[in-house]
């Protein structure tokens, strides 16, 4: 089965200035375009109503676009209906039909795709197999845990050899643990059969885990695209900086610009980074919490700051540390001489890690 999908090719999906509008006021997806490659795993994410799960509907057929153009490979399907763009869709509820066993539920997609009943049961059971539930043909659903399922459906969607996979918030109603691992078994199954999957979250940690490619999405538009590393490490603005991951926003001055270096001041505290095309003047400093020195005392290049709050959350300290430019969040793997509430302290930034953003 495995070796059957990775000679299935998969497709790329475009759009091309695709709006999507309700009614005749409400813009869910607002003039978008984007390409995703064949075979890499790209996630929409953003919050609530930023037009992420409009986004994969369109590309499922579940929703067509009212202005725009979309492509599967260099088939326009934009007013294909769902059932003629093979492509599956993992549901963010699971879709099980209750009273069909295991089996029965992976097989039924492929009884309407012309398979005969012998070979219609062995892609089954060799789709079970591939996501590790071989055995449980015979279960019903509400004899498996909330990962078990999730798999049943994930094969379910297999099988079916799609030219593009989707999932819409696969993992939201699993436990930590359980994410953790079901989001690995599908990034090992993607990598595997060189799938393209289109996976909508809004789960920040989730997206920078299983992607390749992450797209951002904030009020029907794309607000900036690219790896986890290039989203993470250099944003390209506030909403992004503080949506992938946690980020400090402290306003700054950049003093002087020369050869691509900014020199800002932070308060009395001077600091040396990539200008990022900005000119002198007000801006903002993006610090991750982990990209924050803490000292007993303030050292040089340091500002005198105190601990707020100190709280011990196992494997690492969370601090909300006071200095003269505000209140910042930090953490630090030293969980055997932390810092106690009240205690004064050095407070720096790390050499690589600030990101200089517009101030606006």
């Amino acid at each position: 089965m495995a070796q059957m999908l990775k000679n299935t090719k998969a497709a790329s999906v475009s759009f091309k200035n695709v709006t999507k509008i309700y009614g005749k006021t409400v813009t869910a997806v607002d003039d978008i375009s984007l390409e995703i490659e064949p075979g890499k795993l790209v996630t929409l994410l953003g919050p609530s109503g930023c037009g992420k799960t409009t986004t994969l509907r369109m590309i499922a057929g579940l929703e067509m676009a009212t202005k725009g153009k979309i492509f599967i490979g260099d088939n326009d399907v934009s007013s294909l209906p769902a059932t003629d763009r093979d492509v599956s869709m993992v549901f963010q509820s699971y879709a099980l039909f209750p009273h069909m066993s295991v089996l029965e539920n992976v097989s039924y997609g492929l009884k309407y795709s012309g398979f005969d009943k012998e070979e219609t049961r062995d892609r089954a059971l060799a789709g079970l197999d591939l996501v590790g539930l071989k055995g449980y043909d015979n279960r019903l659903p509400s004899e498996l845990s909330g990962g078990q399922q999730q798999r049943v459906a994930v094969a379910r969607a297999l099988v079916l050899e799609p030219q593009v996979l989707l999932f819409d918030e696969p993992l939201s109603n699993l436990d930590a643990k359980l994410r953790r691992q079901v989001r690995q078994d599908i990034r090992d199954i993607q990598q595997n059969l060189g799938l393209t999957v289109v996976y909508v979250t809004h789960d920040q940690e989730e997206a920078l885990a299983v992607s390749d490619r992450i797209i951002v999405m904030r009020n029907a538009s794309i607000a900036q695209e690219g790896t986890p590393r290039d989203l993470y490490e250099a944003p390209a603005d506030r909403f992004v900086a503080d949506f992938i991951g946690e980020a400090n926003l402290i306003p700054c001055v950049i003093d002087s610009v020369s050869a691509g270096i900014a020199e800002i001041s932070i308060g009395s505290l001077k600091h040396s980074l990539d200008a990022r095309d900005l000119s002198t003047g007000p801006a903002l400093v993006a610090v991750r919490p982990g990209r924050i020195d803490l000292a007993a005392k303030a050292g040089k290049g340091m500002l005198a700051a105190r601990i707020a709050k100190s709280t011990y959350v196992g494997n690492h300290m969370e601090y909300t540390v006071e200095a003269e430019f505000g209140l910042v969040f930090a953490v630090s793997e030293n969980v055997e001489s932390p810092f106690e509430t009240g205690q004064d302290v050095g407070l720096g930034f790390a050499k690589s890690g600030p990101v200089l953003l517009p101030a606006d």
